[in-house]
């Protein structure tokens, strides 16, 4: 196999889920690799051998090194990159990297980020990534990133001042899944942003979030006593769970105006309808894997060259 001649390569390795990209020295994507290599197969394996064989895949040599964010560094994970405390500077990341053990490379792991206050504790590890690359672009105001544990940030001067996490991704799966609203959704995977629906669990939640869990129940009384179509039944599951997220972030952050939402495919569409339905004006939308893949750079930029573009 021919020699990939990369400058460095960056990883994003979740719980269940691996992607690489091996760029060149601007940040061009030169070749990548992606798999369900998450933390369980490659603890077993061993995270090392399981980067190795990518890179070999791609023939990537030895000693190009390599940026990694996400649930690697986690305590189950290759080695614990230690969480900061906020506020912190989003352009210190690389620098407060942790370099795991390896053999044929310099390997680095950005740090997450701790909330340690008493009244709102709580912590990221992997979304910081998409924010730097969304900080390297001046960003002033929230952020928004949806996901299994959704993140609300307040970005100031490159600054992660503050966030809040909202569970609205796993909840969603946990009730169509092992729930006594899973009958009535069953047969159905897909959420329509434009149905009415989803229309109106977002309009609903929005009016009245303190009714969330009244709501929610609703959904199988619907079911029962009308035979509501799952595919109604689970749009409005979804429009009530991200209803009750923004109805949360505004009461956390006051008005969502001007945010931008860090996200892809399904999730963006959703989220910009409910935004709307919200009035949030001003609302951008940035592709979270473009985002990631921004930050990965920035930090290895920062970690392994120097400005005059030579590896250290």
């Amino acid at each position: 196999m021919a020699t990939l001649s990369a400058s460095h390569v960056i990883v994003d390795w979740g719980t269940s889920s691996f992607r690489l990209w091996a760029l060149d020295r601007d940040g061009l994507v030169l070749a990548e690799r992606r798999s369900g290599d998450g933390l369980a197969a490659s603890g077993t394996r061993g995270f090392e051998a399981v980067l190795e064989s990518h890179l070999n895949a791609l023939g990537v040599p030895d000693g190009v090194p390599v940026m990694m964010c996400g649930m690697v560094g986690s305590r189950a994970g290759w080695i614990e990159a230690s969480y900061l405390d906020t506020p912190v500077r989003l352009d210190e990341l690389a620098a407060r990297s942790t370099i795991a053990s390896a053999r044929r490379r310099t390997v680095r792991i950005l740090p997450g980020i701790a909330q340690r206050s008493a009244e709102h504790p709580d912590v990221i590890r992997g979304e910081e990534t998409q924010l730097l690359g969304l900080s390297l672009g001046g960003h002033d105001g929230l952020a928004c990133l949806p996901g299994t544990h959704s993140k609300w940030v307040r970005l100031r001067g490159g600054v992660i001042e503050s966030f809040a996490t909202f569970m609205t991704g796993e909840l969603f799966q946990l009730l169509r899944t092992a729930s006594v609203i899973k009958p009535a959704v069953e047969g159905v995977d897909a959420v329509d942003a434009g149905s009415a629906g989803f229309a109106s669990g977002v309009a609903d939640a929005l009016a009245a979030p303190a009714r969330a869990t009244n709501l929610l129940f609703e959904l199988r009384a619907r079911w029962l006593l009308a035979d509501n179509p799952a595919e109604e039944t689970l749009a409005r599951l979804s429009g009530l769970l991200i209803g009750v997220e923004l109805a949360g972030a505004a009461s956390r952050y006051g008005a969502l105006d001007g945010a931008v939402l860090i996200a892809a495919g399904p999730a963006a569409a959703l989220y910009a309808r409910a935004l709307e339905m919200a009035g949030a004006a001003g609302v951008t939308i940035q592709d979270a894997e473009a985002s990631v893949r921004d930050g990965l750079h920035a930090a290895a930029t920062a970690a392994f060259l120097t400005t005059e573009g030579a590896l250290r």
